[in-house]
């Protein structure tokens, strides 16, 4: 249903925006042909490598395969509001109203540059963004613990090793306390990857460098990942915990199995299990790929929970949509109950949909205080 749906969303774009264009009928065909294969990219790649998440081609090519793909999906946006406003004209003036050809080719040059942009703001190495959190009772000790959230980095053809070394060096110059990454760090087998993955062994931390799994490890051989992750020097958390001392203070880290895990008969997150035989007293930091738990997380005591799998929605406008699949998380920091959830835009994100557009990339330090 999904692909048809795309194939419609293409055929709109090809008969309302190209069909009508003064070109001789076979480039017009032509095009079309191009972009109703391009749109269909994900499809095709899931025939040709058996998933739609990990299409190893190369990294000029799935570039310029979103930025079409891109260019489609705004020109779908425009073409609609050219259609409604035409139709609203029509109506007020009782005539046929006939779209200019110069309007059409600046439609189709808008559409090209904005999509162009999304896609180099995509692929970029994120900026770091400050924040403070306050946590009711956090040990003085604590006051002022920095920490990193990555998360989402899937690496792939598109976020190669050179991508993975930058990001790498950006968060080893913040000095943090603790780096954690939350969830969907590869897209793609441990054969495919393993040179992209490599840097992350550099990662440094005075506290450590701790892991989750997302969705995206399920799809690619879970235990492998993991077992992957320990060689790499990342202390994996599943559906556990871990406390952190600095003198007297203590701090529990805690992280939760993907709810996809059972899809892939895996024990999915149990957030009672993690947090059995936490310290009482403690704050509670939680990990939890995905946000939509949140509420769960807050009953059962946690004071701070961090999830990415959103990538904020990654279009402005198209966060609403994502909130809706996520229990209306998508971006930034809720008030859940007594808990605090912050939701990553994401470090990179899913090579098939490679566009940001107001929703930037991050990573992200979080600088704890007491409330």
């Amino acid at each position: 249903m999904f692909h048809l749906f795309k194939a419609l969303f293409c055929l709109y774009v090809v008969v309302r925006f190209l069909w009508p264009m003064p070109w001789p009928k076979w480039i017009r065909a032509l095009i079309a042909i191009t972009l109703m294969v391009v749109f269909q990219h994900s499809y095709i790649s899931h025939i040709v490598f058996g998933t739609m998440f990990s299409p190893e081609v190369p990294r000029t090519i799935m570039i310029a395969v979103n930025w079409l793909a891109g260019s489609i999906l705004f020109l779908a946006i425009l073409q609609l509001t050219i259609d409604i406003v035409s139709v609203i004209t029509a109506a007020i003036r009782r005539r046929t109203i006939r779209v200019p050809v110069a309007l059409r080719y600046a439609v189709g040059v808008i559409a090209l540059s904005t999509s162009a942009f999304a896609v180099s703001q995509a692929i970029r190495v994120p900026p770091v963004k400050e924040m403070e959190i306050r946590i009711k009772d956090l040990p003085a000790e604590f006051d002022g613990y920095r920490m990193i959230q990555l998360t989402d980095l899937h690496l792939s053809r598109l976020f190669e090793a050179p991508w993975a070394e930058q990001t790498v060096a950006l968060a080893n110059a913040q000095n943090a306390d603790l780096i954690v990454l939350t969830g969907d760090l590869i897209d793609g087998t441990l054969q495919a990857r393993e040179k992209d993955i490599a840097p992350l062994a550099r990662l440094r931390a005075k506290d450590g460098v701790f892991t989750i799994p997302g969705n995206h490890e399920y799809y690619f051989g879970h235990d492998d990942w993991m077992h992957k992750y320990q060689e790499l020097g990342l202390t994996t958390i599943s559906n556990g915990h871990v406390v952190l001392s600095r003198g007297e203070g203590k701090l529990t880290l805690a992280g939760v199995n993907d709810i996809n895990a059972t899809r892939f008969e895996r024990e999915g997150p149990d957030v009672t299990k993690a947090l059995a035989g936490a310290p009482q007293g403690a704050p509670v930091i939680l990990l939890d790929h995905q946000p939509r738990n949140a509420r769960v997380s807050a009953a059962a005591g946690a004071d701070l929970q961090l999830s990415g799998h959103t990538h904020g929605g990654m279009i402005r406008g198209f966060d609403q949509l994502v909130a809706r699949f996520n229990n209306g998380f998508v971006s930034g920091l809720y008030q859940v109950g007594d808990m605090q959830l912050y939701v990553n835009n994401g470090t990179a994100l899913w090579i098939g949909f490679a566009l940001r557009l107001g929703v930037p990339s991050e990573l992200t330090v979080i600088t704890l205080k007491r409330a």
